[in-house]
This record gives structure tokens, sequence and C-alpha cells, in this order.
């Protein structure tokens, strides 16, 4: 690697920490190959083993300027994620408060089969709804919120609306998966959509990415094990062409978190600004725009429209 300025490289490994600007200039180790030139995987992970050596051309500044491109990502993704959490804990409110204001504490909303035991993969007993229920009480007698803090000092019940100020994303999105269909279709025709199941992976997905974001964790290149689904034939999605490592990794959320953002936030400049940190992408070997799922020739324009 190519170091200009030692003192400067000291510096910034010591406020930065080595292992956290390694994982930027990992791209840039160049791959065990077999005498066919061919790359060797990892007999556990599957994945190719890297060298300790660097491709040609690979600077620190470069892996530094990596890591304040996905810093400067990561603030944007947490700016349309504010948004569309705060919107979504409106509609959910409004949703399912307008039947009962205490209808999140009651099972009847809830779909059946969340409300069984079950065992999972790893043979420990579930239960996804008592789970849910525990988790966001613990959050309400948490919450320094005015609003909550009130009606625990009057010894109120705390409606629906009061209670999802005290609800993070993953709350949130755990709630709607839970919601038997009638009350999840109520939430879907607010923006838009009709398929719950598809819906509720993108509420996981973006949780995933508003923690990473939140705990200062790369996220230009992360990839997901299993690709998202879109609607077919959709009239902002088809042109999109979005494939499957497209649906894996960042510019697939992109492209939904922009979907939704259009239906609350109509004159919202997003994804210019995306579009523009995009195209200052550094260009550290390894570095592609395959590895955020974008197509080779850089971010789509027609996004903008």
């Amino acid at each position: 690697m190519h170091i200009e300025d030692t003192t400067r490289t000291e510096r910034k490994l010591a406020q930065l920490g080595y292992y956290r600007l390694s994982g930027f200039w990992y791209p840039a180790r160049q791959f065990h190959l077999d005498p066919h030139q061919q790359r060797l995987l990892c007999s556990i992970s599957r994945k190719p083993i890297r060298l300790d050596a660097f491709e040609p051309g690979t600077a620190f500044e470069d892996a530094v300027s990596l890591y304040k491109f996905d810093k400067t990502l990561r603030m944007l993704m947490l700016d349309a994620i504010e948004r569309l959490e705060v919107h979504l804990k409106t509609v959910v409110a409004h949703e399912i408060g307008y039947h009962d204001p205490m209808a999140y504490t009651d099972v009847k909303y809830i779909l059946p089969k969340w409300t069984q035991p079950y065992t999972d993969r790893n043979g420990n007993p579930r239960n996804k709804w008592l789970e849910w229920s525990i988790k966001q009480e613990s959050h309400l007698k948490r919450s320094k919120e005015d609003c909550i803090q009130w009606h625990m000092q009057a010894k109120k019940s705390i409606p629906v609306w009061v209670a999802v100020e005290a609800w993070d994303f993953g709350d949130l999105s755990e709630f709607f998966e839970l919601l038997s269909g009638k009350y999840q279709n109520l939430i879907l025709g607010r923006l838009g959509l009709s398929d719950a199941k598809m819906f509720s992976r993108w509420l996981q997905q973006i949780s995933h990415l508003r923690n990473r974001c939140a705990h200062h964790t790369r996220i230009w290149n992360q990839a997901s094990p299993n690709p998202l689904s879109v609607p077919a034939n959709h009239p902002y999605f088809q042109p999109l062409q979005l494939n499957e490592s497209s649906r894996k990794r960042l510019y697939g959320l992109i492209s939904i978190i922009w979907f939704l953002l259009k239906r609350i936030a109509p004159s919202s400049t997003w994804i210019r600004e995306v579009g523009s940190l995009v195209d200052t992408k550094p260009n550290l070997p390894g570095c592609t725009y395959e590895a955020m799922g974008l197509p080779v020739t850089g971010f789509p324009r027609h996004l903008f429209s």
C-alpha cells in the first residue's frame, strides 16, 4: 500500500482504528489464485481467499477517502430512514388506533400463528407476540419522553399514538409483521402497496441498514444473503432492472427507500444528493459500482425523475 505521509497515516490509524479502516482497504487486497488463475475459496465461508498483498495503485489516502464517502452515505441513509420511520409511526397509530387505542396490547389484532409457541432452528422455544410485547413494554418503561412519562405518572393507559414514540424502527417493523392481514392492508393502502410479506422484508432490511448507520458500521458494499422482492411490472421499478445482486445490496435498498420517500415527500431532493455523492466514489482498487449493486456505469439518472 502506498503511504505518502507517515505522520498523517499514524494519526488516522489512531483516530479511526486499524480494524475499522482495514474493512475499507480489504477489497484492494489481491486474491489467492490457483495455478489456473482461478480464485481459491475459503472452505468455511466459501468466499474468495485474500492475500496480504495489495493490488497495484492502492493508496492509504484512498482508503480514508472511502471511509469518508461511507460516512456521508450513512448520514444520507439515516436522513431518509428517519422520515420513513416518523411517517410509518403516524400511519400505524392512525390506522390501528382508530379501531382501538390499546390495539397494540390486544392479541385479537395479531395474526394467530404469531401468538403460538414454536421451536426455532436452534431448538429454542419462541413466541413472537410475547417477545415483541415484552420488548416494547421495556422500551415504554425506559422512555424519557414527556408524553409517556405523564401517562405513567397519572397511571393512565398509554394509547398507541403515544406508545409509538418509544418504539424503535425494529419494534415498528416487527409490529407490522405481527398484525393480521386486515390491519396490514390498511397500512399498505396508505403507501400504495398490497404485498405484506414483501413490505415486511423491506422494513427488516431498512431497520438493519438503520442500525448499521447508527453504529457507524460500513454500508457501501454490504450484502444481504437473500435478495429483496419488488413489485412485478411496476412503472417505478421496471425501468431500474434490479437484478439479484442489486436487490441484495445497497442500490436495491436505495431504490426501495426512494420509492417510499416519494410517497410521503414528493418534493424531496434526497435521491439527487445520493446520486451526487455516488459520483464521488473513490477509485481504490476493488471499490466498484457493482459492489454497491449499481450498474457498471454508475448511478442511473432516471431515478431522479
